[in-house]
């Protein structure tokens, strides 16, 4: 009888005073928050938000998962790596065309600050503000609570299918063809681009969906990497394990915080058969690529610093 008594009186010291209190401090925290990200990124960040258009959103959530309140989050940490840490400097967004497209970058830097600061900058800077959406590689989805987070943030694991509904909904959408192994080129090979893949080209012919090539600068010297170690990535299950000296010293797992130059070239539409043979669909690939690396060798031309 005692014991059924104390149960009796924990389950309603939890039902109404700790979950509440809980409540209660959960919804503090988030409004400390929420002014802290105000006052440091201005009064524009939140009539961005406000603004910011998420198609086809029920209760805050898009198909695939996107949540408003967790993107919120989201932008207010890129916001702050984008105009205060790497202090972004961002041209030709304005060539970004409305509805869907697709924007096609180098990859660079170890970790996809890239992505982020392309995704900030189209929530920014871009007139009206967006949600970019990035396609992600299918290996992320085995690390614990990272599937769960891509998708609250509105990443998509890049498999045509996802690309095609995100298209058709009006999303811009980045895509990374050199995959994993751009963003883990070591220093000696930064800013010169691997080869594409195929796919982002067979999309954009079967859903006649213009691209926007972009030149990222400044990622490839934010981790000084020296190589890759093949065995212990393979072990791992891993696409890659960089040899990265500045992780062991004291600070070194913050990035250095370069300048990053982030350049959107003029839309190119192409047409065709996007089941034309691979020789066929890699002459048009070559010409974005050819774009890319243009933009990227005019950039670091211009560049007079790699920190300011």
């Amino acid at each position: 009888m005692a014991s059924r008594t104390t149960l009796a009186r924990l389950s309603h010291f939890v039902t109404h005073s700790a979950l509440p209190l809980a409540r209660v401090g959960v919804d503090s925290l988030r409004g400390t928050i929420d002014d802290a990200t105000i006052r440091l990124l201005g009064q524009d960040f939140e009539d961005r938000l406000r603004r910011v258009a998420l198609p086809h959103a029920a209760d805050g959530v898009d198909p695939f998962g996107l949540d408003r309140e967790w993107a919120k989050y989201a932008v207010g940490v890129a916001a702050f790596f984008h105009r205060f840490y790497f202090r972004t400097e961002v041209f030709g967004i304005e060539r970004v065309p409305a509805g869907r497209v697709l924007l096609i970058a180098n990859h660079s830097g170890q970790l996809p600050f890239d992505g982020m600061l392309i995704a900030a900058s189209m929530f920014l800077d871009a007139e009206p503000p967006r949600v970019m959406r990035s396609m992600v590689e299918k290996w992320t989805q085995t690390l614990p609570f990272v599937a769960t987070f891509f998708s609250r943030v509105g990443q998509v694991v890049g498999v045509p299918e996802n690309a095609r509904r995100l298209l058709d909904m009006g999303a811009a959408i980045l895509v990374f063809p050199e995959g994993t192994k751009g963003i883990s080129k070591g220093f000696s090979s930064r800013y010169q681009l691997l080869d594409f893949g195929l796919g982002f080209m067979r999309l954009a012919l079967e859903t006649d969906t213009p691209i926007v090539p972009i030149a990222v600068i400044g990622g490839e010297e934010q981790y000084i990497s020296l190589g890759n170690l093949e065995s212990v990535s393979k072990a791992l299950g891993m696409p890659t394990f960089p040899i990265i000296p500045q992780l062991l010293l004291p600070g070194g797992q913050m990035p250095l915080p370069t300048r990053y130059r982030i350049y959107f070239g003029e839309p190119m539409t192409f047409n065709g058969d996007p089941d034309d043979d691979d020789a066929v669909i890699q002459e048009k690939v070559a010409l974005v690529k050819g774009r890319i690396q243009s933009m990227l060798n005019r950039g670091l031309k211009e560049r007079k610093s790699i920190f300011w």
